[in-house]
């Protein structure tokens, strides 16, 4: 008898607790105005980058932008920021999301953990669990857009997001390879299946410009992010070119738009984030 009634309170405790966060994700979400997830069927894209990098555009603009990782298994956005150091709490015993700049701020498990290096092992009701803190309780404040980068696939992050952020729509990244484009159209079909909005596709590494000759080098192949947007029959969001010092900024935390503010990828990703933010 005494263990039924331990396992009904405990049962009481479990429903009180997430009634609690569910009012805490709801009040947070309330006061961002568009929420975008990036996703990519598959891995090396540069959906990461381009989540970054977009976000920078958008705050550039002059919003008031957060970036939510929730590639929890590979939590890259603090590194392409050159982001260090642990989350502190404010006074409402929120988190405080770590601050890039005036008005871009972001949140990944990898300012949450001492070691850097340390994986993160977690099966699906953690990952649960973790993102919804992420959205509950953080103090995110009013936001313009909240960008959400996650891990290639249709796993429990995206599905997470697509249960908990109900007006979230999706950003899809793809390159122009033909495998890269039979993923992105497992992505389409995961978004129709959870009922998520697809804003549109970005076809990024489309095209290098040669240093030597400026003629455009297409490194991946050409067009197919363009024809698979035509045939899926949703908004296709532009080019992102290739450029090698992408990576050189992602990997030492400098912002490529800072640094080459001229360069067609800073004027593609600025051409992005006037066609989403009107």
């Amino acid at each position: 008898m005494v263990k039924i009634h331990e396992s009904v309170d405990a049962a009481k405790k479990q429903k009180k607790t997430k009634t609690k966060q569910d009012a805490a994700v709801e009040s947070s979400l309330e006061k961002i105005k568009n929420k975008y997830i990036v996703l990519s069927g598959k891995g090396g894209v540069g959906k990461t980058s381009t989540a970054v990098n977009l976000s920078m555009a958008l705050a550039n603009k002059g919003f008031n932008v957060g970036i939510m990782d929730v590639d929890l298994h590979g939590p890259d956005v603090p590194r392409m920021l050159g982001l260090k150091g642990m989350l502190s709490l404010s006074k409402n015993n929120k988190l405080n999301p770590m601050r890039y700049s005036e008005n871009l701020k972001v949140v990944s498990i990898e300012s949450m953990i001492a070691s850097k290096d340390d994986a993160i092992i977690w099966r699906g009701p953690l990952k649960y669990s973790a993102i919804r803190q992420f959205i509950g309780e953080v103090e995110w404040g009013e936001l313009d857009f909240l960008i959400i980068d996650s891990p290639p696939g249709t796993g429990d992050e995206p599905l997470t997001v697509a249960q908990t952020i109900l007006d979230a729509k999706a950003i899809i990244v793809t390159t122009p390879q033909e495998i890269s484009l039979a993923d992105v159209r497992k992505s389409i079909s995961f978004c129709r299946a959870v009922k998520m909005d697809i804003l549109g596709l970005v076809e990024n590494m489309s095209g290098f410009a040669c240093p030597h000759c400026n003629k455009t080098i297409d490194l991946f192949g050409s067009g197919g992010g363009e024809k698979t947007a035509g045939s899926a029959g949703i908004p296709f969001l532009g080019r992102i070119p290739f450029d090698p010092n992408v990576v050189f900024c992602g990997d030492n935390g400098i912002s490529f738009q800072e640094k080459y503010s001229d360069a067609p990828v800073t004027r593609a990703f600025a051409e992005l984030a006037e066609k989403i933010s009107k």
